[in-house]
């Protein structure tokens, strides 16, 4: 089994014991994405719609890093601390998969890194 570790320069750096995403054969898995925008570090915050947008630009940054796009995405996962953000959320999301989006699941949980709104992880093949 060829495994390789993916990374990009341009999404935050793991704020734990992770990668920023992992390829298998021709299956890449990427780590949740939380709203930190690079080179700064910052943490976005307080608008669901600027995190959800960033949480997007930190998945197509290591997307491209692997030679992919969100073409290749087959699964997201999306987590949220409140689901009345589902509507914002879904609406930046559905931006970035005009056509033929990937299976999902979205789910409400109590708590997510760093106390943000909004995580999302994804399988890609290509």
């Amino acid at each position: 089994m060829s495994l390789s570790v993916i990374y990009s320069t341009n999404a935050p750096e793991p704020i734990g014991p992770y990668s920023q995403a992992i390829r298998v054969g021709n299956l890449l898995f990427v780590s949740g994405q939380i709203a930190i925008r690079k080179p700064a570090g910052e943490l976005i915050t307080g608008n669901i719609e600027a995190e959800t947008e960033q949480v997007m630009q930190n998945l197509k940054s290591i997307l491209e890093a692997a030679g992919l796009t969100f073409a290749h995405v087959v699964k997201c996962t999306i987590f949220l601390k409140d689901m009345n953000h589902f509507p914002v959320v879904n609406e930046v999301y559905g931006r970035y998969f005009p056509a033929n989006p990937p299976a999902r699941e979205t789910v409400e949980v109590s708590r997510l890194p760093k106390d943000v709104n909004v995580e999302i992880s994804c399988i890609a093949a290509g």
